[in-house]
């Protein structure tokens, strides 16, 4: 049978269709397939492996979740590389960002003779103007504002070191002082070490307990006039009652030539400034070779004079020899002064005067002096240095006394305030002070202070020793001696308190009238005194409880006045147990009271800047804003 041929037409027709529909939709899916791996490809290419692809048709569609902003839009990039970008649909996520962290606040001051400055990131809710003020009313100079402020609440210590920075300004006319929330950095110079030391122990003593203060105080070199050296050979061996040297090289060799000639104690000269010539070591080592050569007897060197003072009874010749070769070989601009004494006729009596002190600061007057002028005048001399009612007199008056004789005998009683006790005696021929001091340099002073009143021309000799136990800084117990010996005490007899209470049991008040008197010789350290519990209970009513009795403490030491205002006291609760809490002995040791020292921070590394973090995250904009025991 024949079909019709509208029958046919129409048979090819759909059959067409269903052939051109296949076509097509194989066509759709080779597009999506090669649109789908290239961009993969160009995915994985730029490392963007979290990015997911689907093709839908001639659409491309990237989801997944970004880890920044800037790696979304990489990723929208790489894939219009590959297919028109309108036909890349971005249904991308990006990761929420962390809070942005608070910049860390700082500030430097810095001050000098001309004004002070002042830079750093301060928190807005800090007072600028006030800060200026007060920096400007405790100086009395020119403040220079650099600050920047941003806006973040005010971290936990800053206040309190800002204040301190304030207050302590005053006495720190060259200075920089550098503050962080809870820490304060003083780095200074003074004019001399006692200086420094009075300074230190200020700073100390005002500085909130909870403050961590660090000091880096220097002083500079002593200015040491006249420029003084004297180095003694005699019955009690080798020694230098004076030595200065310019340089550590002049202070080596200076030693090494005393070494020679019969040093055996370790000693050490003051190196400071004023030396009279760049040849001061080759001169002093040259003077110390001529005094060994001759046995016995004294070298002085105060600025370019030199004296050379043999014992009595040298030969004659062997002085002449070694004075002579002295002379020629001391460098340009030093000049020699040789002295042989004469020794004294036998027949006559001692012409002396001699000057006592005792432990107890009792002076005595005795010997011989030219008339009642004079007895009056040391008399009052006397009373004026040691004290009216500490000095008796007994000299007698006599004839024939050499002229200088009064100037030697008033010397010779200033130069015995530099002792503690000891005695002085005056003869024509000679000073001797003797006696024992608590000041290490007592024995350079004393011979500075003959070469200023006498120069050259007078023989002394200076027998000084020093006694740790008299020296009023190096007798006071170091801070670790002193947190050892309270620490021992508390060992021996525990702080015990009232059951459930802050109230120190009676039997342990005899601990804390102890541990009072072992404070008050520490002079100004900085104390914790810390609070502990057992787990008995809850946590933080032991907490409380440590804090109550630690406070307690501190308490009782206030009331047997001890100076408290460098003390802190804190409760730690069951926080730091020393023991197991299941048994009664461990809950009994973890029941305590501790006294700990309050140290320097630990340096941290130096990392980004406060500026630089807070310009980093586009937070700031310069000038005035951006926004004992526990449970018993």
């Amino acid at each position: 049978m024949t079909l019709p041929a509208t029958v046919l037409t129409a048979s090819l027709f759909v059959t067409a269709a269903v052939a051109a529909l296949v076509a097509a939709n194989a066509s759709v899916q080779l597009v999506e397939d090669a649109s789908e791996i290239g961009v993969r490809d160009a995915l994985d290419t730029n490392a963007l492996v979290w990015a997911e692809v689907e093709a839908d048709g001639l659409r491309v569609m990237l989801s997944g979740t970004a880890p920044t902003e800037a790696l979304r839009f990489r990723a929208l990039t790489a894939a219009g590389t590959i297919v028109d970008a309108a036909r890349v649909i971005d249904d991308m996520h990006v990761e929420a960002a962390d809070a942005i962290t608070p910049p860390t606040f700082s500030a430097e001051v810095l001050r000098n003779t001309a004004g002070l400055s002042i830079i750093g990131l301060i928190p807005q809710s800090t007072d600028r103007d006030a800060m200026v003020d007060g920096f400007a009313d405790m100086s009395h100079l020119p403040v220079t504002d650099l600050l920047e402020t941003a806006d973040y609440p005010a971290p936990a210590g800053w206040e309190d070191a800002l204040d301190f920075a304030i207050d302590a300004i005053e006495d720190l006319p060259r200075a920089k002082v550098s503050v962080t929330a809870g820490q304060v950095h003083v780095t200074a110079i003074t004019d001399d070490i006692a200086a420094k030391t009075a300074l230190e122990a200020a700073l100390i003593h005002d500085a909130p307990p909870d403050l961590q203060l660090t000091l880096d105080i220097t002083a500079p070199r002593p200015v040491i006039t006249p420029f003084t050296l004297r180095f003694v050979m005699n019955d009690a061996g080798p020694h230098f009652d004076a030595c200065s040297a310019d340089t550590e090289a002049a202070q080596q060799r200076i030693v090494a030539a005393a070494q020679a000639a019969g040093l055996d104690a370790p000693n050490a000269c003051t190196i400071g400034m004023g030396v009279p010539s760049p040849y001061w070591a080759q001169a002093v080592e040259t003077g110390i070779k001529a005094l060994a050569e001759l046995g016995a007897g004294s070298v002085t060197f105060s600025d370019a004079d030199v004296t050379l003072v043999a014992v009595e009874g040298t030969d004659q010749k062997l002085f002449d020899r070694v004075t002579g070769e002295l002379e020629t070989g001391l460098p340009e601009v030093f000049a020699l002064f040789p002295v042989l004494p004469k020794t004294p006729d036998p027949t006559s009596g001692p012409v002396e005067f001699l000057a006592t002190l005792s432990p107890e600061g009792q002076v005595q007057l005795r010997g011989r002096l030219s008339d009642d002028k004079m007895r009056n005048a040391a008399d009052s001399f006397a009373r004026a240095k040691f004290g009216s009612n500490n000095v008796y007199t007994a000299a007698r008056v006599v004839d024939g006394l050499p002229v200088d004789w009064s100037a030697r005998v008033l010397t010779g009683i200033q130069a015995l305030a530099f002792l503690h006790n000891g005695a002085v005696t005056v003869t024509p021929e000679a000073i001797k002070l003797s006696g024992k001091t608590g000041n290490q340099n007592a024995r350079a002073a004393v011979a500075q202070f003959m070469v200023s009143k006498f120069g050259q021309d007078t023989t002394y000799d200076i027998d000084v020793v020093y006694v740790e136990a008299l020296d009023p800084i190096a007798g006071l117990p170091t801070p670790q001696e002193c947190e050892a010996d309270i620490g021992a005490i508390t060992a021996a007899a525990k702080i015990t308190f009232e059951p459930g209470s802050a109230t120190i049991d009676e039997s342990a008040l005899s601990t804390m009238d102890r541990i009072a008197e072992v404070v008050e010789h520490c002079g100004d350290i900085r104390l914790e005194v810390q609070g502990h519990t057992d787990s008995q209970g809850r946590e933080e009513m032991n907490l409380s409880l440590s804090q109550a009795r630690a406070e307690s403490v501190l308490n009782e030491l206030r009331a047997r006045r001890v100076l408290t205002s460098a003390f802190l006291a804190k409760g730690y609760g069951e926080t730091q147990p020393i023991a197991a809490n299941d048994t009664e002995a461990g809950r009994e040791a973890n029941r305590r009271i501790e006294f700990r020292l309050i140290g320097p921070p630990i340096p941290q590394p130096q990392g980004e800047t406060a500026l630089e973090n807070a310009a980093d995250s586009g937070d700031i904009e310069s000038g005035e804003g951006l926004e004992g025991q526990g449970d018993e």
